[in-house]
Protein backbone atom coordinates (compact mmCIF):
# COMPACT_ATOMS: atom_id res chain seq x y z
CA UNK A 1 0.00 0.00 0.00
CA UNK A 2 2.52 2.58 1.15
CA UNK A 3 5.01 1.50 -1.51
CA UNK A 4 2.50 2.60 -4.18
CA UNK A 5 2.88 6.23 -3.09
CA UNK A 6 5.60 8.46 -4.58
CA UNK A 7 8.11 9.98 -2.17
CA UNK A 8 6.68 13.32 -1.07
CA UNK A 9 6.37 15.38 2.09
CA UNK A 10 2.57 15.41 2.00
CA UNK A 11 -0.17 13.41 0.31
CA UNK A 12 -3.75 14.38 -0.43
CA UNK A 13 -6.68 12.19 0.53
CA UNK A 14 -7.20 11.03 -3.06
CA UNK A 15 -3.67 9.66 -3.32
CA UNK A 16 -4.05 7.81 -0.05
CA UNK A 17 -7.48 6.39 -0.82
CA UNK A 18 -6.23 5.16 -4.22
CA UNK A 19 -3.16 3.54 -2.67
CA UNK A 20 -5.28 1.64 -0.13
CA UNK A 21 -8.18 0.95 -2.48
CA UNK A 22 -10.75 2.63 -0.23
CA UNK A 23 -13.01 5.66 -0.56
CA UNK A 24 -11.86 9.03 0.78
CA UNK A 25 -14.84 9.01 3.15
CA UNK A 26 -13.32 5.99 4.94
CA UNK A 27 -10.03 7.84 5.45
CA UNK A 28 -11.98 10.81 6.88
CA UNK A 29 -13.96 8.43 9.11
CA UNK A 30 -10.77 6.82 10.44
CA UNK A 31 -9.35 10.28 11.05
CA UNK A 32 -12.33 11.03 13.32
CA UNK A 33 -12.33 7.63 15.03
CA UNK A 34 -8.60 7.25 15.62
CA UNK A 35 -6.91 10.21 17.26
CA UNK A 36 -3.51 9.11 15.96
CA UNK A 37 -4.16 10.48 12.44
CA UNK A 38 -3.56 14.23 12.43
CA UNK A 39 -3.19 15.64 8.93
CA UNK A 40 -2.37 19.28 8.41
CA UNK A 41 -5.13 21.30 6.80
CA UNK A 42 -4.80 24.14 4.32
CA UNK A 43 -6.80 27.36 4.59
CA UNK A 44 -9.41 25.72 2.37
CA UNK A 45 -9.57 22.65 4.62
CA UNK A 46 -7.68 20.34 2.28
CA UNK A 47 -6.00 17.57 4.25
CA UNK A 48 -2.24 17.10 3.88
CA UNK A 49 -1.12 13.73 5.22
CA UNK A 50 2.51 13.20 6.23
CA UNK A 51 4.29 9.87 5.80
CA UNK A 52 3.73 9.30 9.56
CA UNK A 53 -0.02 9.73 9.00
CA UNK A 54 0.14 7.29 6.08
CA UNK A 55 1.97 4.74 8.27
CA UNK A 56 -0.77 5.07 10.89
CA UNK A 57 -3.46 4.66 8.24
CA UNK A 58 -1.60 1.56 7.06
CA UNK A 59 -1.69 0.17 10.61
CA UNK A 60 -5.43 0.84 10.89
CA UNK A 61 -6.02 -0.64 7.43
CA UNK A 62 -4.08 -3.75 8.37
CA UNK A 63 -5.96 -4.24 11.63
CA UNK A 64 -9.45 -3.51 10.32
CA UNK A 65 -9.41 -4.67 6.71
CA UNK A 66 -6.83 -7.47 6.71
CA UNK A 67 -7.08 -8.90 10.23
CA UNK A 68 -10.79 -8.23 10.71
CA UNK A 69 -10.60 -6.23 13.93
CA UNK A 70 -13.58 -4.13 14.96
CA UNK A 71 -12.91 -0.41 15.37
CA UNK A 72 -12.87 -0.82 19.15
CA UNK A 73 -10.55 -3.82 18.87
CA UNK A 74 -8.20 -1.90 16.59
CA UNK A 75 -8.18 1.04 19.01
CA UNK A 76 -7.30 -1.29 21.90
CA UNK A 77 -4.56 -2.96 19.86
CA UNK A 78 -3.04 0.39 18.93
CA UNK A 79 -3.23 1.60 22.53
CA UNK A 80 -1.66 -1.62 23.83
CA UNK A 81 1.08 -1.38 21.23
CA UNK A 82 1.95 2.15 22.32
CA UNK A 83 1.83 1.20 26.00
CA UNK A 84 3.92 -1.87 25.26
CA UNK A 85 6.64 0.32 23.79
CA UNK A 86 6.58 2.53 26.88
CA UNK A 87 6.90 -0.52 29.13
CA UNK A 88 9.92 -1.75 27.19
CA UNK A 89 11.53 1.69 27.40
CA UNK A 90 11.01 1.83 31.17
CA UNK A 91 12.52 -1.64 31.60
CA UNK A 92 15.54 -0.70 29.50
CA UNK A 93 16.05 2.44 31.57
CA UNK A 94 15.96 0.37 34.78
CA UNK A 95 18.48 -2.08 33.35
CA UNK A 96 20.74 0.78 32.32
CA UNK A 97 20.64 2.27 35.83
CA UNK A 98 21.40 -1.13 37.35
CA UNK A 99 24.35 -1.62 34.99
CA UNK A 100 25.71 1.83 35.85
CA UNK A 101 25.39 1.02 39.55
CA UNK A 102 27.24 -2.27 39.05
CA UNK A 103 29.98 -0.49 37.08
CA UNK A 104 30.52 1.97 39.93
CA UNK A 105 30.90 -0.91 42.39
CA UNK A 106 33.75 -2.41 40.36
Amino acid sequence: MINQLPEKLYYNIGEISNAFGVKPSLIRFWEKEFNIINPKKSNKGTRKFSIKDVEKINLIYSLVKKKGYTLEGAKKQILNGENGNLDVLKRLQKIRLELLRMKEEL
